[in-house]
């Protein structure tokens, strides 16, 4: 091993059927250094953390850690966690049924004894050390999910690892979350531990990051100090060609013209079981809006509310002028409303089924069971909208697990599609997927519109909003602060408003 190297993984391949994941793969994390892991959806990254935490077996190639003469064996997670390897994933995996501390001391007891008041003032202890404003004893699953992510890190943080992984672990964050959590990297990092950071806010590489190691299609593109590649060049090199201004893809595609451009849904008073005040909101046909404000404004509860996905406990909605009632996502669905929802986890995709089942699953509900499609129908609809949105699967019956987030993101996206609405409801579509699909997302979501389709898309990117809607609602502690369009559209505006600004 290299001086102060903490950890070399040399030659790595693995590949799964149908799919060569990594290919001849190095990577070098150094000590006192926080090394970004970039490259686009299925380039290999969660393949590669997995290899390193035992969760898959490597095919071939060898792993090195300081302090270990020769190379080390990982065959699992556990094996990982003896060698001072601690992950903390993307989808949170863990027990919501348990309470804050319990989870932080998970599988850590010995012979099956819990003190549990020394576990809580322990866990009450690193709590605030690392500034997270929660009870060690409040049940995991009553708080957000920004709480829940960072009760996550904290676990692994009191493992007292060499190596910390962390798997898109800003992707449920505001923007003061992401801020400590930073400064707790910070920390880590002056105390020598090495941190690999998964991401794909930009951004938040070039603020927090040493080294970047970019992986293509499950190969190695290269390896580079933070300050010798800029931002374009680090985008070019995960595409492997070069990317176009995302900031005129709404010049590239023309606006849907209508002479009568109704609307197709008006909402009067709206509000739901969830605390949202009731809100007024409409949408027209061919037209992309969306709803903006900070972690907990409101934002996907007003779209739930719309859907019908939270009970909604007031209000009036008329759909393409006619008065309906939508209590159930049922309901919408027949008035033709889609919605891909923000915890593709939880309410999205059904991990166990085929890529095929996923696909098919809103319209054969919106058909019913007792009609089902033939298998030759169900490939078909798969076939294309595996095709349409560029879903990289091994086959159209590969369980949707199997695939990475991006693709299962795709792969839900095509379920909607599949039904043909008129009105689109998009709550974080591009969350944890790369910049290259980013840009094909919207610029699907320009092309839908220009071809008559509403939709509402909702992000925590502002610029993303920006380059895609051309009417945000803004939101403020659940409820409507400001509606903003035309020249209003800015950075500035948008903050302005949220933090009060703006109109009320």
């Amino acid at each position: 091993m290299q001086e102060k190297s903490l950890l070399e993984m040399r030659g790595i391949y693995k590949s799964f059927p149908g799919v060569k994941a990594l290919r001849n793969v190095d990577f070098t994390l150094r000590e006192g250094e926080i090394h970004a892991l970039m490259g686009e959806n299925g380039a290999g990254k969660s393949t590669l953390i997995k290899v390193l935490t035992g969760v898959h077996i490597k095919d071939s190639g060898d792993i090195f850690l300081k302090g270990h003469s020769g190379a080390v064996q990982i065959h699992s997670p556990q094996d990982a966690q003896n060698l001072g390897i601690s992950t903390v994933y993307q989808e949170i995996s863990l027990c919501p049924n348990l309470s804050v501390a319990e989870n932080i001391f998970l599988g850590r007891g010995k012979h099956g004894i819990v003190n549990w008041r020394n576990m809580n003032r322990h866990a009450g202890k690193l709590l605030d050390s690392l500034g997270i404003a929660v009870k060690p004893t409040q049940q995991l699953a009553s708080c957000s999910i920004a709480v829940q992510q960072m009760v996550a890190i904290a676990r692994a943080v009191d493992m007292e690892c060499s190596v910390l992984i962390l798997d898109e672990p800003t992707s449920s964050l505001d923007e003061s979350e992401v801020e400590k959590l930073f400064g707790l990297m910070r920390q880590l990092k002056e105390r020598g531990v090495g941190i690999i950071f998964v991401t794909h806010f930009l951004d938040q590489v070039y603020e927090v990051c040493d080294r970047i190691t970019v992986l293509r299609d499950g190969q190695l593109v290269g390896e580079y100090e933070i300050e010798k590649l800029p931002r374009v060049q680090l985008v070019s090199k995960m595409l492997g060609k070069e990317l176009d201004d995302m900031a005129d893809i709404k010049n590239d595609i023309p606006v849907f013209e209508e002479k009568d451009k109704g609307y197709v849904y008006e909402a009067e008073g709206l509000c739901s079981s969830e605390g949202i005040k009731p809100f007024n909101f409409n949408i027209r046909k061919g037209e992309v809006n969306g709803f903006t404000g900070l972690l907990g404004s409101g934002r996907s509860e007003c779209v739930r509310a719309i859907f019908g996905a939270d009970k909604v406990t007031g209000g009036r909605v008329k759909v393409n002028g006619k008065e309906v009632k939508i209590n159930k996502p049922i309901d919408a669905m027949k008035n033709g409303i889609a919605y891909l929802p923000e915890d593709r986890k939880r309410d999205g995709i059904v991990g166990d089924l085929s890529v095929r089942d996923n696909i098919i699953l809103a319209l054969q509900v919106k058909k019913g069971f007792f009609k089902p499609f033939t298998k030759a129908e169900a490939i078909k609809f798969a076939e294309e909208y595996i095709k349409l949105l560029d879903i990289k699967t091994a086959s159209v019956d590969t369980p949707i697990k199997s695939l990475s987030g991006g693709n299962q993101q795709k792969v839900i996206l095509g379920r909607w599609l599949l039904t043909h609405p008129e009105y689109l409801i998009l709550d974080e579509p591009t969350r944890g997927i790369d910049v290259g699909t980013k840009v094909d997302i919207q610029k699907l979501v320009l092309k839908l519109a220009s071809e008559g389709m509403s939709i509402t898309f909702i992000s925590s990117e502002t610029d993303e909003m920006l380059r895609t809607c051309s009417r945000l609602m803004v939101m403020r502690d659940r409820k409507l602060v400001g509606e903003l369009t035309g020249d209003e559209l800015t950075q500035n505006t948008i903050m302005n408003t949220i933090a009060g600004g703006g109109q009320e």
